[in-house]
């Protein structure tokens, strides 16, 4: 008989609503967004995965990250692993379409299988499926709503822009 390990859950507030995180003892399972319950065998407590995404989460937030690194405890087909695994080589700030995330795995005829796939992912904005846009740049498809996800985008381009002129040196 197979026993499940529990999984613990911690919640964290950020601008765009508190966000829920599910981790088990190898990775950050879920993010779920403020209106999503949690699944109820999750257990309230903070595991060393949590601790990390949490603080991880604040600091994207914060604006002091912008690359995750956080281990992943994930569930999904071969397809959807691979394209959730592209969405992390998508550079902070930047967005990409949905056909040129799927040409970028090798399926460049499958761009609605990839969105499919988006549409699935367990951790978004860790995984950051907000900046993958139309292929016109229209905001298209976003669980967490096309508002969450032009904030997401927006963040991003406001911290690149002050991270960029906090480098500039006077002369």
């Amino acid at each position: 008989m197979l026993i499940e390990e529990p999984t613990h859950r911690t919640r964290v507030g950020t601008p765009i609503g508190v966000l829920t995180l599910i981790a088990s003892r190898r990775g950050l399972q879920r993010l779920l967004w403020p209106e999503e319950p949690p699944p109820p065998l999750a257990l309230d407590d903070r595991n060393g995965v949590l601790t990390l995404a949490a603080e991880q989460i604040q600091a994207y937030f914060d604006g002091r990250l912008t690359a995750f690194d956080v281990p992943l405890d994930l569930a999904g087909t071969p397809f959807q692993l691979q394209a959730w695994r592209a969405l992390a080589r998508i550079p902070y700030g930047a967005t990409v379409s949905y056909s040129a995330q799927a040409d970028g795995i090798g399926h460049p005829t499958a761009a609605r299988a990839v969105g499919a796939a988006n549409g699935r992912n367990p951790v978004p904005v860790v995984l950051p499926c907000h900046r993958v846009v139309g292929a016109d740049g229209s905001l298209t498809g976003f669980g967490g709503g096309l508002h969450v996800k032009r904030a997401l985008i927006d963040h991003e381009q406001r911290t690149l822009r002050t991270l960029r002129s906090d480098t500039l040196v006077a002369v």
